[in-house]
């Protein structure tokens, strides 16, 4: 084997992944081990991982890895992990909830009266995200109110995983913008954000800078001893990573990622872009910024229809959903059964089905589900078109859409023109990989999907039909902010 590889944690909501690069960023074959993570939900909007057992996951794959051997010519660790997770943690770090993902809802109640408080645009304009109950600005204080005593810290999942296995619990600049807390022009704790929040800096953890390397603490060396001196590089949120590792590095490629949740992101180095209500901004790293949108629904929704659904195995679901035609004969699903991310305010529970009728199938109950997710993506690339320089070329990743043809060409279909379609199943772990390296790429792409002219005006009917219903049933006003 060729020394100078990487390794790629990649730490998710659904699974952990460890992982092999070479120098050039592409992945060893047969280097992959890979742990289901256990995500606590309730009805309540309940969301959480266990910090603890990320880190004993953490090690079962490193334990993986290194049974075959693929450590040994590992030099850098690079790790991504999903943005906005948060900790309360008494004075000395150590945890006293779970990791509170993106998915949790609870805080909800406190939104209305923290929106009070501030500018929104300004906010907005400063660390990129609105008072939501995705970020930091409302889920600290809802902890602060929740638990008694007061948490002493708050910290990210990433950060507990590395002050565990390194002995730093500081955060990363890509990190530490996904909290909503940063300012993404000083990279340092925005003072406003702070405010709203109730808390100060000493309650955080230290904002480390690009620059910094780590390396395994003694417990950790001794069981693996191959990465007992390699250097372990600042930790990339999830979406970040998954833009650089499927190409996308740049304002011409817009990357739609559909895995457990989707998003579509554009990557650029302008702080100055303007920024609007329906989009989000975070860091890649101290040159790179991140604009985009992100929706609760995707590859989840899929998940859940094929269990409560009873559905039959996915290569014949592939074929039942080709004999649908778009539109899903009439049916419209709102797929925020997961609640939403931020700008929309809808909580967990907030999806419905509509146009039922005693001949509706199951077949066509999933189309209109993966069509209604095609539709949440429409709608951020034209906020998206909007504050870029030019209309961007769509670069689709991520195993939920890359397993389905059929969801592909319905993308396609939505947004009215090509999709290209990556061949890079693991784009998070190989973009944190090719950060490390400092390394970029262009799109690999797989194939391209064009749009089907009959098919494009039959999902616009479909998309005028959806967006009736939405404003019919209040879901239009959950946008906030009057």
């Amino acid at each position: 084997m060729a020394a100078g590889q990487v390794l790629a944690l990649d730490l998710g909501t659904s699974s952990v992944r460890a992982l092999v690069f070479d120098t050039e960023g592409k992945a060893v074959p047969g280097m992959l081990a890979r742990r289901k993570a256990q995500l606590a939900i309730d009805d309540d909007g309940k969301a959480e991982l266990d910090p603890h057992e990320v880190v004993d996951t953490v090690g079962e794959c490193l334990d993986e890895v290194a049974a075959g051997g693929h450590l040994d010519p590992v030099q850098d660790v690079a790790v991504s992990c999903a943005w906005h997770s948060v900790i309360a943690a008494d004075a000395d770090g150590r945890p006293r909830t779970g990791a509170l993902t993106w998915a949790d809802t609870r805080a909800a109640e406190l939104v209305p009266s923290l929106r009070e408080r501030v500018d929104p645009e300004h906010l907005l304009a400063r660390t990129g995200a609105l008072p939501h109950i995705t970020f930091w600005t409302v889920k600290v204080p809802w902890l602060a109110r929740t638990l008694t005593p007061p948490p002493a810290r708050y910290l990210g999942l990433s950060e507990y995983v590395t002050a565990r296995l390194l002995g730093e619990p500081g955060a990363s600049i890509s990190m530490a913008s996904g909290t909503g807390l940063l300012d993404l022009v000083t990279m340092d704790w925005n003072e406003e954000a702070l405010d709203l929040a109730g808390v100060g800096p000493e309650a955080l953890p230290e904002v480390l800078p690009q620059s910094w390397t780590g390396r395994l603490v003694p417990e950790g060396a001794r069981r693996w001893p191959a990465l007992a001196q390699a250097r372990w590089h600042p930790v990339i949120g999830d979406g970040a990573a998954s833009n650089v590792g499927a190409g996308c590095v740049t304002p011409e490629h817009a990357n739609i990622n559909v895995g457990t949740s989707a998003a579509i992101r554009a990557v650029h180095d302008d702080p100055g872009l303007p920024l609007r209500r329906a989009l989000w901004r975070y860091r890649v790293d101290d040159r790179r910024l991140v604009t985009g949108a992100a929706y609760s629904g995707a590859g989840n929704l899929w998940a859940w229809s094929k269990e409560v659904l009873r559905l039959p195995p996915d290569d014949e679901m592939e074929a039942a959903l080709s004999s649908v035609p778009p539109g899903a004969r009439g049916v419209s699903v709102m797929p925020y059964h997961a609640g939403a991310r931020a700008p929309l305010d809808l909580l967990t529970g907030s999806g419905a089905i509509l146009g039922l009728s005693l001949v509706t199938t199951a077949v066509e109950i999933v189309a209109a589900t993966l069509e209604a997710v095609c539709f949440r993506l429409a709608v951020g690339l034209e906020a998206l078109e909007a504050v870029l320089p030019e209309p961007p070329r769509v670069v689709a990743s991520g195993g939920a859409i890359v397993a389905s043809p059929w969801w592909q060409q319905t993308m396609a279909n939505v947004l009215d023109r090509p999709v290209l379609v990556t061949d890079e199943p693991e784009a998070s772990a190989r973009g944190a990989a090719l950060v490390a390296l400092g390394k970029v790429t262009s799109p690999e792409t797989r194939h391209v999907v064009e749009p089907q002219p009959e098919a494009v005006e039959a999902e616009r009917e479909a998309r005028t039909r959806h967006e009736n219903f939405a404003n019919r049933l209040g879901y239009a006003r959950s946008l906030g902010y009057p």
